[in-house]
């Protein structure tokens, strides 16, 4: 038979950026606990679980009648303090002008002077005490520190809260504007993107691609950064915690899911590649073949690297200049002849 065509790719070096995956999880830029901050029975639940709620909006009552009945105690525990302040600077101006002239001894002046001193202090710690009740008072309707969707109550009406084992944190409120992602790197990859960071702020022409991988397989539309890397290495791990953030102005994102997060680490330049559909794997050994410069064919022991995108780096077996089968591999054989056509690889036409 004559010999056959066979679409071949050939070998250019090229600059290809190298991507790293990372697992994290995610969080909300703000995720606050709602506290019981004094304990008694919970009276009322004032939001819908899941919905968005404001600022000052009003979630959590606690029974408040303890608490109204200690505000009472100290209001007149201030209006007696008040009571005895008044008696005893009206005994001291009584006094002083008697002192004078010297009616009375120094020692009932400075007695007197010495009660309303205490009178004064005996108003401020009664003041304190009430103040104190108000505080404690205000706590028991709990209201929303932030905008943000609030997650599942973990009281309902009528349970006791605010003393473990009952809640103390009766649920959470997240600002999902934002997203947080947390990943733990090890030494060496760390040591690899502080490299990339490094000279991407030599060049702030270089655009660095942080995206996000979800669960399904899908990309978030919406680029990331890196904006904290922990002070230290853990020893017991050995990894060190990153954390990158992501805009969520369609609410997609919540806090909790896992996702990877794609990191481009460097930029390889002269890098030999060749389309992934090139290579053959048999029992963890990677070939490829070739048509050499008497059109006939030939099998290459290759040793792949990293993937980029459709195609494999080639660190061993491949070289530029070289004409990789692409198409007709059942056509070419070992040291038969072909007519090698040259083609540009196109992965997304490949697809269609």
């Amino acid at each position: 038979m004559p010999p056959q065509k066979v679409e071949v790719y050939k070998v250019v070096p090229k600059t290809v950026p190298i991507h790293r995956e990372f697992v994290g999880q995610l969080y909300g830029e703000k995720d606050i606990p709602i506290r019981a901050r004094v304990e008694g029975y919970l009276e009322g639940i004032y939001f819908k679980e899941g919905s968005k709620v404001k600022k000052g909006q009003l979630l959590y009552v606690i029974d408040a009648d303890p608490f109204k009945e200690d505000v009472a105690s100290k209001q007149s525990m201030v209006a007696q303090a008040e009571t005895i302040l008044v008696q005893t600077e009206s005994d001291l101006k009584r006094i002083k002008p008697l002192a004078e002239i010297d009616a009375v001894s120094k020692r009932e002046l400075d007695i007197a002077q010495a009660q309303r001193d205490a009178s004064i202090s005996s108003v401020e710690a009664a003041e304190a005490n009430l103040n104190i009740a108000e505080i404690n008072l205000s706590y028991t309707r709990i209201l929303s520190p932030i905008d943000g969707i609030i997650g599942r109550t973990l009281a309902r009406e009528g349970e006791f809260v605010g003393r473990d084992p009952n809640p103390v944190i009766l649920n959470t409120v997240s600002d999902i504007n934002t997203v947080r992602v947390q990943f733990f790197l090890s030494e060496n990859e760390y040591l690899k993107l502080a490299r990339a960071i490094a000279n991407h702020q030599e060049n702030k022409k270089q655009k660095r691609e942080i995206e996000l991988i979800l669960s399904d397989g899908s990309i978030y539309k919406h680029k990331g950064t890196i904006d904290f890397i922990d002070r230290n290495i853990n020893t017991s791990t050995g990894t060190i915690l990153i954390q990158a953030t992501f805009p969520n102005t369609d609410g997609l994102l919540r806090p909790g899911q896992f996702a990877r997060v794609k990191i481009k680490v460097q930029e390889a330049e002269n890098t030999i590649i060749v389309p992934q559909k090139c290579v053959s794997e048999l029992q963890g050994m990677y070939s490829v073949l070739l048509v050499n410069s008497e059109n006939k064919v030939e099998t290459s022991q290759v040793k792949v690297g990293e993937k980029v995108g459709e195609f494999w780096i080639i660190k061993e077996g491949v070289k530029e200049g070289d004409q990789v089968i692409l198409e007709g591999l059942q056509k070419a054989k070992p040291k038969s002849e072909v007519v090698p056509v040259i083609t540009d690889f196109n992965p997304k036409s490949n697809k269609q």
